[in-house]
This record gives C-alpha cells, sequence and structure tokens, in this order.
C-alpha cells in the first residue's frame, strides 16, 4: 500500500488475510519498506512524506568525487605509489657461453 492514509491502510489491513506491505501507508500494516536512496541519503531531490533519511551518503560521495576531480587536474592522482612500473632489467647479466672451449 504505497501512499495511502493510514486510516484506510489499517482498515484493508485488518480486512485482508494476507500480509500488507506499506510505504507511506502508515504504521498499521503487517511490513514497511523504505527505498534504499532515500535511507542512505542518496536521493538529491526532496523526500516524499513518508521517507526517512537516517545518513547523508550523498554529500559524502559528492565531496569524495570532487575531492578526486581536483586531485586528477592537478596531477596528484594517480601517484608514482600508485602507478605500476615494467620491470628492472638484471643488473648483471650472466656471462655468454664461448662455444669455441675458449675461457
Amino acid at each position: 500500500l504505497e501512499a495511502v492514509p493510514r486510516e484506510l491502510a489499517a482498515e484493508i489491513t485488518r480486512e485482508l488475510r494476507i500480509p500488507t506491505i506499506g510505504i507511506g501507508a502508515g504504521p498499521d500494516c503487517d511490513g514497511q519498506v523504505l527505498v534504499l536512496h532515500d535511507i542512505l541519503g542518496l536521493a538529491f531531490t526532496p523526500l516524499p512524506k513518508f521517507a526517512r533519511r537516517y545518513a547523508q551518503l550523498g554529500e559524502i560521495i559528492s565531496g569524495a568525487v570532487r575531492q578526486y576531480c581536483r586531485d586528477v587536474r592537478s596531477g596528484g592522482f594517480p601517484s608514482d605509489a600508485e602507478s605500476y612500473h615494467a620491470p628492472r632489467a638484471k643488473e648483471e647479466k650472466e656471462a655468454p657461453v664461448n662455444m669455441d672451449g675458449d675461457w
């Protein structure tokens, strides 16, 4: 039951022999659902009346992306430590084999 008056949801729940799940239908339903993006604060639009934000991860994510962009533009990312390197050639090469028997 989505976005229906609480009283109506309660009446429907009482009348049905199957469970009701509410999203914006008040606390009298048998179960509740809430969109994860609303719970975590990932939506940048106003929340519906029945949604509750439990975290502000959208702001944290936006800040992290802005910092990443600044680091890339300034040349601070990736650093040398965050880069792969070609393997180094052996410092000492093996002596060539002399096929003439002269050593």
